[in-house]
């Protein structure tokens, strides 16, 4: 059986951490890996600013958040689309639930995958079983549980 074909470039256009490019692509692999699934994603870390400058056209929310998803016309095994995480949000929230910006960054990268693969959280079961398989990816490939349970 032939590998899946997979671009993944990596941009960071925020100044508040380096980004751990390895890890990132190491979490990205396992995650494709454990579904056989290939994929062109660009991962983009950004400032607060432009992340609630993107919130607000796309989502029309206030503020910063953590990662906006944006799939691209993917297709069940092919996943297609950018990921941009918020850094800043990474270091509060990663304060917030007791766990390093790394570990918090490393979830959003899952949590984006996620989205591409057709998970939704928009509605309270959609995000139980999202937040389900998010955790469950998280344990596995990056962290040790949290000292406080995720909502």
């Amino acid at each position: 059986m032939s590998s899946p074909h997979r671009i993944v470039q990596i941009f960071n256009r925020q100044r508040a951490r380096p980004i751990p490019k390895e890890a990132v692509l190491r979490v990205v692999d396992r995650v494709l890996d454990g579904n056989q699934l290939s994929a062109e994603l660009g991962i983009h870390f950004i400032s607060p600013r432009e992340s609630a400058l993107l919130n607000r056209r796309h989502l029309n929310h206030e503020g910063p958040t953590d990662i906006l998803t944006f799939d691209q016309g993917g297709s069940p095994d092919c996943l297609r689309g950018e990921l941009f995480i918020c850094v800043e949000e990474a270091d509060r929230q990663a304060r917030e639930f007791r766990t390093t910006w790394r570990q918090e960054l490393l979830r959003y990268v899952i949590h984006g995958i996620l989205h591409l693969r057709g998970f939704d959280d928009l509605d309270p079961a959609g995000r139980r079983v999202m937040k389900r398989e998010e955790n469950r990816l998280v344990r596995k490939w990056v962290a040790a549980p949290r000292k406080r349970p995720r909502p």
